[in-house]
């Protein structure tokens, strides 16, 4: 049954852009605006430079740098990766709490978002240091140790950035257009990550050519970061507001999956496709090398993914306006679902006609981020207005939690594909031939299993029932130009 929703009074619509001189609400802290400047839009999208970053080239390069350049063996290089992810889904919740209560005390979430902007690149960096000539053993304890602090710093970021858009408008189109834009210049990052990282992880030798890598991708990422923290609301701050214990994250972070019907719908769908997703992109450098043979390969899989996904960004917005975003978010995992399987077909027949299916699962990919991470800002509105009790940090945390455990699960579940298809392992400089049952777990792995994945997160998408008139009320009605 639909979940009922409580008659409200009339949105009060605030006249002016967010900033100086913008309404504030009953807490003090500086209203939503329902028509979001153009300033706004930009610097909030350019914090998915680093976002985008961060996720692409770890995802794409660190299985693939454990197990074909220090020598890990497939079923431990997934540990290392996979306890970073492990530890981001313990501590996202508290990082929600912790943002929430940051912003009663400072009237801004920026403080926390710039300490992890700045920890970063630093971590990163330590990521792919790894000397050479580090035995198997100590090399995966390095990364593993490392890439759990560059996480960390990730979350410090991350979870209030993804609760700004609630506090950014309070317009059902004004937060897809700010989502839209956010997911063309993440499909940027993407793109120039995933194309420039190989590039420049090729300077050098195997280990210098990682190093150098980390060094100016971290840099990029930070400073995508930096700008974004810009765009954080100001308020007045609250210093007597009482300190939100570890505990109380968790907590709140469970109490609103029991309490938001929608919520649990959309993250239950986001996880599994991000399971996808983060399949496929770890499977991304295997299938280069072994499945067409070409290490360049790589770069062109990129292209063909991103290049449509930008195109695409703006193109979902204008469908989402017409036909609702959750009904957009249907037909865009579909047609993600049917690309990914026709990738399927490469286990008999690899070739250059992998590049249209990828582009068309490109097109798709970028109504799939956009259109979820649209809607979050409406649940998390809708549940204040249920509960009087604005939770956009916890929301945020858990959110994060859910991507991250897609994410990781995504990659471990390749390295359980490669382990159980007798994928061999090597270090730089040495050569292998794997067997077919390796290559074609690669080709499954890049496309019927995250086809599969996706077509079951509908079942979860299917239970979603917000709509537009459960979020904007009759007296907002803002002019074409606004929501174009």
């Amino acid at each position: 049954m639909p979940e009922s929703v409580p008659e409200r009074t009339p949105a009060t619509v605030p006249t002016r852009p967010h900033g100086a001189g913008a309404p504030r609400g009953a807490s003090g802290r500086v209203g939503p605006s329902s028509r979001l400047s153009t300033s706004t839009v930009a610097r909030y999208a350019i914090g998915s430079l680093g976002t985008g970053g961060f996720a692409t080239l770890p995802g794409l390069v660190l299985v693939f740098y454990l197990t074909d350049t220090l020598g890990v063996a497939a079923w431990a290089a997934g540990i290392a990766v996979s306890a970073a992810k492990v530890w981001d889904v313990l501590i996202d919740p508290v990082i929600g709490g912790f943002s929430d209560t940051n912003l009663h005390r400072t009237g801004s979430r920026r403080r926390v978002m710039i300490v992890g902007a700045v920890a970063l690149p630093v971590f990163f960096l330590l990521t792919f240091a790894v000397p050479a000539g580090v035995s198997p053993v100590v090399a995966g304890l390095w990364v593993a140790i490392a890439f759990i602090l560059a996480s960390t710093s990730f979350s410090l970021f991350q979870v209030p950035y993804i609760a700004l858009p609630a506090e950014l408008s309070d317009h059902y189109d004004q937060r897809t257009r700010l989502l839209t834009t956010r997911v063309a210049v993440l499909s940027v990052a993407i793109l120039l990550f995933g194309a420039g990282g190989p590039i420049l992880r090729g300077i050098g030798n195997a280990y210098t050519g990682y190093l150098v890598m980390a060094l100016v991708a971290g840099l990029v990422i930070a400073a995508g970061m930096l700008i974004a923290t810009t765009v954080a609301p100001k308020g007045v701050p609250q210093p007597d507001a009482p300190a939100v214990p570890v505990s109380e994250g968790y907590r709140e972070g469970f109490a609103a999956l029991r309490r938001s019907a929608p919520f649990r719908a959309l993250l239950g769908t986001f996880v599994l496709q991000a399971l996808a997703t983060g399949m496929m992109l770890a499977a991304a450098n295997y299938v280069a090398v072994w499945v067409m043979h070409s290490s360049d390969a790589l770069t062109f899989l990129f292209v063909a993914l991103i290049g449509p996904a930008i195109l695409f960004s703006p193109i979902w917005n204008a469908i989402s306006r017409r036909a609702g975003k959750e009904r957009s978010y249907v037909a865009a995992s579909i047609v993600f679902t049917l690309a990914a399987a026709s990738l399927s077909l490469a286990i008999w027949s690899p070739g250059a006609w992998m590049y249209l299916s990828v582009a068309v699962a490109g097109a798709a990919y970028a109504g799939m981020q956009a259109l979820p991470m649209a809607m979050l800002p409406d649940v998390i509105s809708h549940d204040a207005r249920r509960t009087g009790a604005p939770r956009a940090g916890v929301f945020g945390g858990m959110w994060t939690a859910g991507e991250t455990t897609g994410m990781a699960l995504g990659a471990a579940a390749l390295t359980v594909v490669l382990t159980v298809t007798g994928y061999i392992q090597t270090t730089a400089g040495h050569s292998v031939e794997q067997p077919a049952s390796a290559v074609n777990g690669i080709a499954a792995a890049f496309g019927l299993i995250p086809a599969a994945l996706t077509l079951l997160s509908l079942l979860f998408l299917s239970r979603y029932r917000l709509r537009r008139s459960d979020i904007d009320g009759p007296d907002i009605d803002l002019p074409e130009e606004a929501i174009a």
